[in-house]
């Protein structure tokens, strides 16, 4: 998969592309179907593994020649030592998981450095359907409160906050619609939180 192809497909993906290093050793913790991998490993010479456990997306991964693991992020990441990765990549998985600081404490465990995205539940239509008395639908949570397999919502804000507590350091974080970046009030217009991390140095 070349660039353009990933832009058409996923643009959220493609503005998230720019921050890996080619070469790299990738861990995508959350792999979905493996678009990321696929374009990382063809067009950018990385290597690595996806966690996924949705049984439905591992047969288009292996399709992609991503070298996927069947596990759930919850005990996935344990198999892995110590700055076993260069970049950790956890994109629109981590609202689906019980225990996120858990998950990024590992991710900052196996990783030295990392890219995390998630819905942004500040965006401006949900606290829109919050004030009318509905919980949020829209494309970055297009599921109805009954059936939805989100179970944390976040702000930009509340992740900052709990990337510093699990030894992560955020390098830059940019608000995306559409897979575009928004600058101009980007905690209200923003529907997707992207953030770079890197592991924080620790005193000897």
């Amino acid at each position: 998969m070349n660039f353009p192809e990933l832009r058409v497909l996923r643009p959220d993906l493609a503005f998230i592309a720019h921050w890996i290093r080619e070469g790299s050793q990738v861990l995508d913790a959350g792999c979905g179907d493996g678009v990321m991998l696929d374009y990382l490993q063809t067009d950018k010479r990385c290597v690595g593994y996806g966690i996924e456990i949705d049984d439905d997306k591992i047969p288009a991964c292996i399709a992609r020649d991503v070298s996927v693991i069947q596990q759930d992020l919850e005990g996935g990441l344990a198999m892995f030592g110590d700055n076993a990765f260069d970049t950790v990549l956890c994109l629109s998985a981590l609202q689906m998981v019980k225990d996120v600081e858990g998950i990024l404490r590992e991710i900052a465990r196996v990783g030295r450095d990392a890219v995390v995205s998630f819905p942004n539940f500040a965006y401006w239509p949900h606290r829109v359907a919050l004030l009318r008395g509905r919980m949020p639908v829209s494309k970055s949570l297009p599921y109805e409160w009954y059936d939805t397999p989100n179970l944390r919502c976040a702000t930009i804000q509340d992740f900052a906050e709990l990337a510093d507590d699990v030894g992560l350091e955020v390098l830059e974080w940019v608000a995306l619609h559409e897979g575009q970046p928004v600058t101009f009030l980007p905690n209200w217009r923003g529907s997707l939180a992207v953030f770079r991390l890197k592991k924080k140095q620790t005193s000897a």
